[in-house]
């Protein structure tokens, strides 16, 4: 293939998102990654889509790293603790109460911000470790693969995406998985990255989903662009929408039956069904003219 993005000498990331789960997300940054590596990019596939993470099913990677990921919420000595409630006075979030002669701690309220443990005055509050979820890291070939998992029951979502965002290497152009959906998960996804793709397809639900994935985006004021996935299964608001909003149309992917199956099975749609390689490379080729304009 022509090398479209090998001259992306500086860090770019891409996130990859959507206003509802379904739309393609995931099919579309795990192909675009691959394609990318195979131009001789240095390139990442970075899966936060913590909750339930599947870029792996179809990027197949060898995991070389995984750890236990963990944040520190509060452990009281009740037998140093003079019952001040210095200590639920601070905390914004409910995690930890002081009734009585007893300090109650919730742990799926805690945000870890520290509180607590710094304006106890006999020093009876101290941090311990929580896990919260696993990281995983490895390569499909020439393409770096990070992906992170919550543990059930969890809530510290974005303490999670945080995590894997931090494994995003200076120089490489990571493609970013971004959960479904505009709740504080897909806004910690999205902090800091480069462009957004907003996968969407064109029925009126996708539509209405799309428009408050871009009032999140512009309220963040990120680069944006558009994604539609199986062009032909619905009408052409869609399109017409970005038209009057000035929202770039990136590629068109359409309603193809091998498509369908080829994901179904956990296969790479750029192996499976090589035209659709052509329309990931017009991908490849709008996030380089982005890099390159944001340079420039």
């Amino acid at each position: 293939m022509p090398g479209w993005a090998a001259s992306m000498g500086e860090g770019f990331v891409v996130a990859v998102a959507s206003g509802k789960g379904g739309t393609g997300k995931t099919t579309v940054a795990t192909n675009l990654a691959k394609l990318c590596a195979e131009t001789g990019q240095a390139a990442q596939y970075l899966d936060c889509d913590v909750e339930e993470p599947n870029g792996h099913i179809f990027l197949k990677p060898t995991v070389t790293e995984r750890r236990e990921v963990t944040v520190d919420v509060p452990a009281v000595d009740e037998e140093a603790c003079v019952s001040c409630g210095q200590c639920g006075e601070i905390c914004q979030y409910g995690a930890i109460v002081a009734i009585a002669d007893k300090v109650l701690t919730f742990e799926p309220l805690c945000h870890s911000c520290a509180g607590c443990w710094l304006v106890c005055p006999v020093g009876a509050i101290e941090p311990k470790p929580l896990k919260i979820g696993v990281l995983e890291r490895g390569a499909v070939g020439a393409l770096g693969f990070v992906s992170g998992r919550l543990e059930i029951g969890h809530v510290r979502t974005p303490s999670m995406i945080g995590c894997v965002k931090a494994c995003i290497e200076p120089g490489a152009l990571a493609i970013v998985d971004v959960p479904p959906g505009t709740s504080c998960p897909v806004v910690a996804a999205l902090r800091g990255v480069d462009l957004v793709l907003l996968v969407t397809e064109p029925t009126p639900f996708g539509l209405n989903d799309l428009k408050l994935a871009v009032g999140l985006v512009r309220a963040l004021k990120l680069p944006f662009a558009v994604v539609i996935n199986r062009d032909g299964i619905g009408n052409d608001e869609t399109e017409g929408y970005c038209q009057a909003e000035g929202i770039d149309i990136v590629v068109k992917l359409p309603d193809d039956r091998r498509i369908a199956e080829a994901y179904s099975g956990g296969a790479m749609i750029v192996d499976a069904v090589p035209e659709c390689r052509d329309r990931f490379a017009e991908i490849g080729r709008y996030v380089e003219a982005a890099r390159r304009r944001r340079g420039a």
